[in-house]
């Protein structure tokens, strides 16, 4: 007890230093991204399911502005990566998970309570294998990718149920056979190491800048009109986009191992210089005549 007593009061937490409010904002960010998600779990519990669904929803945008402004604001640290994880898994780990359990999953009972354990503990190992890659260590072919889905695409994807039925009813699509099958999917896909698509390395080239524009703001609108519709869709291009990252991937791998095995070429050989004469001889002429 007193070794353990004596390493506790040799272990010093460094205290944070002050911040000013603009600073501050993305770890504001990451705490409304928190509050989203718990309160998504009180709307399953209220049964109402769609504000709950809005819910993450809201978490995941939140989730997207905090690290972008992070880095605008130059505020980054080593307090606001840790507090981001912790909400990622609250936020899209355990708040879908609960429910989806509550949505229906319970009436797998035991099963339906494990396959919901399932998806959030594969949240957490996500969130673990991301926060531990080191950035120099990562081959260069790997930057325009994730390692497996991350944390707010799983999450999306395994409400993909829930927006089917809140458009076309619950004959079919809130059957706790299709939402089992669909979070073990997601869950595995999450620890997986399947390449999938990285946004922030995309980069749009000039002349598509406007279209790309114009593209998300017919995107928002309908997001607007018809909203369990359009993520439906966004789902499906996202599930559709893996093979071709996959393919992408080891494209770049191949092209990355023949830069990397071509053979160097040959440095100049040195000529053998002659050994040296010993002292006090002298080198005569070829034409010299000997007396």
């Amino acid at each position: 007890m007193r070794s353990g007593r004596n390493r506790r009061s040799r272990m010093r937490m460094r205290p944070l230093s002050g911040l000013s409010v603009n600073r501050m904002v993305p770890n504001i960010l990451t705490l409304l991204a928190l509050c989203a998600g718990m309160t998504a779990m009180r709307f399953a519990m209220g049964g109402n399911f769609q504000a709950a669904v809005f819910s993450i929803i809201a978490a995941g945008i939140f989730d997207g502005l905090d690290g972008r402004m992070a880095r605008l604001l130059k505020a980054t640290s080593s307090f606001g990566a840790e507090l981001d994880s912790l909400s990622d898994f609250i936020s899209f780990g355990v708040a879908p998970a609960a429910v989806l359990y509550l949505w229906t999953l319970s009436e797998l009972h035991g099963l339906g309570w494990a396959i919901a354990l399932l998806f959030a503990v594969c949240c957490a190992l996500r969130l673990a294998r991301f926060n531990t890659e080191i950035p120099g260590e990562t081959p260069s072919y790997m930057a325009p990718f994730f390692t497996g889905a991350p944390a707010p695409a799983g999450a999306g994807l395994v409400m993909v149920p829930m927006f089917l039925s809140f458009e076309w009813g619950d004959w079919l699509f809130r059957s706790p056979y299709l939402s089992a099958v669909t979070v073990t999917a997601i869950a595995l896909l999450m620890i997986s190491k399947v390449p999938t698509v990285s946004l922030k390395r995309i980069r749009i080239p000039q002349h598509l800048v406007i279209p790309t524009l114009l593209g998300f703001g017919v995107a928002t609108a309908f997001l607007t009109t018809e909203p369990w519709l359009t993520l439906t869709v966004v789902g499906i291009v996202y599930v559709s986009s893996v093979p071709f990252t996959v393919h992408s991937y080891y494209r770049l791998k191949r092209a990355a191992l023949a830069r990397r095995t071509e053979p160097a070429e040959p440095a100049a050989v040195p000529l053998p210089t002659p050994p040296p004469l010993p002292l006090g001889e002298a080198v005569r002429p070829p034409n010299e005549w000997r007396h």
